[in-house]
């Protein structure tokens, strides 16, 4: 599993860390697994550029509405950004996201299904 980046949110700093072969981006707190994003890789149906489906986003129970969550999400996007890779969303966190973090919107591509 690689690590992307360190963030601070309150007292804690938030870690997400990313494993290609799960398709998983996974966040902690501490050693505490405490939400993950789950996407698959996929290619366009002209076998062209390949993007990324957002497919679902958890933060556990005990550790929501505390930021986590959009904070996993902006690492996520700052990492397709960086990749230059396009996202399609099927995460309904993750549209709302984008929608309230316009500079996100040029990352996103339509569903054409």
């Amino acid at each position: 599993m690689a690590q992307i980046t360190h963030s601070s949110n309150g007292e804690q700093s938030l870690r997400v860390s990313h494993s290609a072969a799960r398709e998983r981006y996974e966040a902690f707190l501490g050693d505490e697994l405490i939400g993950y994003l789950d996407y698959v890789d996929e290619h366009d149906q002209s076998g062209g550029d390949k993007h990324v489906v957002i497919t679902h986003t958890v933060i556990h129970d005990l550790h929501a509405h505390h930021g986590h969550g959009a904070e996993l999400v902006r690492q996520v996007l700052d990492d397709m950004v960086a990749s230059q890779r396009s996202v399609l969303v099927l995460c309904s966190y993750v549209a709302e996201f984008i929608d309230k973090n316009p500079q996100y919107a040029a990352v996103q591509v339509s569903s054409s299904r």
